[in-house]
């Protein structure tokens, strides 16, 4: 059977991520941090009873020990695909220039940009034990340098670019075990993140990820992809 960890489970992308591969047969491990008031996650976790389940875990990706402790809890499961999903987006006012709310900051780079090596970094056991051994970190346009003609927005266009290079260095390092590991920019996505103004549903968003993930190869590792398949420039 087919494994997915993902971070962020509890709402929006990160929900239907879980919808979807649980729909086609994966073991989900799903993760929060708060999994007794996620009520759709364990909703949704109750509709798979029996061979394909959808296991929620508490999770704080801030929190390394608690990481560690998942970790060695998965300990002897193999873990096809990793999702990194978990982020935060600063509220504007905090994050524009000479406004700058420098404990947000350090509180994206924690969420957005440390998380996901700190997740690699624990899973890479059960990630190099399974078949498929990909590691999906959600990213955003946002912090690419080349599509960046807006301005402002240093805090969450930092993080985002700072995960960009956490992730093509993976890719290196990582690529003697064969493992893939990609950013995917999610479009923008009608959720509590997104907003209401957002220029499509989560379904089509992960639906068109989960296209973009199923075609991977060792060839793609590195790459900068958006929800449609297109590569977006650094």
């Amino acid at each position: 059977m087919k494994t997915m960890l993902i971070t962020g489970a509890n709402r929006g992308i990160g929900l239907e991520f879980v919808r979807q591969y649980a729909a086609e047969g994966w073991h989900v491990f799903a993760c929060c941090r708060k999994p007794a008031a996620a009520d759709k996650l364990n909703y949704l976790a109750n509709q798979f009873p029996g061979r394909i389940q959808v296991q929620v875990h508490a999770l704080d990706v801030t929190d390394h020990q608690q990481i560690e402790q998942l970790s060695q809890t998965l300990i002897n499961q193999p873990i096809d695909l990793l999702i990194n999903n978990a982020g935060v987006y600063p509220p504007d006012r905090g994050d524009a220039f000479g406004k700058t709310d420098y404990a947000a900051w350090q509180h994206a780079f924690a969420v957005n940009t440390m998380a996901p090596l700190r997740m690699s970094e624990a899973f890479i056991r059960q990630l190099s034990r399974s078949e498929r051994k990909t590691i999906v970190t959600i990213t955003s346009k946002m912090g690419s340098v080349t599509d960046n003609r807006g301005g402002g927005s240093y805090i969450y266009r930092s993080s985002k670019a700072g995960v960009n290079i956490v992730v093509k260095s993976l890719s290196i390092d990582l690529s003697p075990q064969k493992i893939i590991a990609v950013v995917l920019h999610p479009g923008w996505v009608k959720t509590d993140m997104g907003g209401p103004g957002a220029l499509i549903t989560a379904e089509q968003s992960v639906t068109g990820m989960r296209r973009v993930i199923g075609n991977l190869t060792l060839q793609d590792s590195g790459k900068f992809y958006a929800f449609d398949g297109q590569i977006v420039p650094w």
